[in-house]
């Protein structure tokens, strides 16, 4: 068992290079494929609260559904946000990696390194 996860989206090649970053350094995380397992509010709050940023940060800028929901008007609080991430988990940024060193998202690929153990 490991004590490191990716939320990862198999379609995304920025969460398929981190996770590869990941097996690269002879570790193989916890995956989740949040599209097919959504993370609990209790469980994104406390994602977004590890990352260190606001839930605006953590939104996935790509989506048509930003302009559809019109999420990037500055009307909308972070619970706000949280709720329309839980509503349409495609609207959750990835990957995010965490581990006993922190939580990340890591965008670029290369910041997971950052929270990786050492070799």
């Amino acid at each position: 068992m490991t004590n490191i996860t990716i939320y990862h989206n198999p379609g995304c090649g920025t969460s398929r290079n981190t996770l590869e970053m990941i097996r690269d350094r002879g570790i193989e995380p916890r995956v989740i494929e949040y599209l097919k397992t959504p993370p609990s509010r209790a469980e994104l709050v406390t994602l977004i609260a590890a990352i260190g940023k606001p839930a605006r940060d953590v939104l996935r800028r790509k989506d048509t559904l930003i302009e559809e929901l019109d999420l990037d008007n500055p009307k909308w609080s972070d619970d706000e946000l949280i709720d329309f991430m839980i509503a349409n988990p495609i609207l959750i940024n990835r990957p995010i990696v965490v581990t006993p060193l922190g939580t990340r998202l890591c965008r670029p690929s290369e910041s997971v390194l950052d929270i990786l153990p050492q070799l």
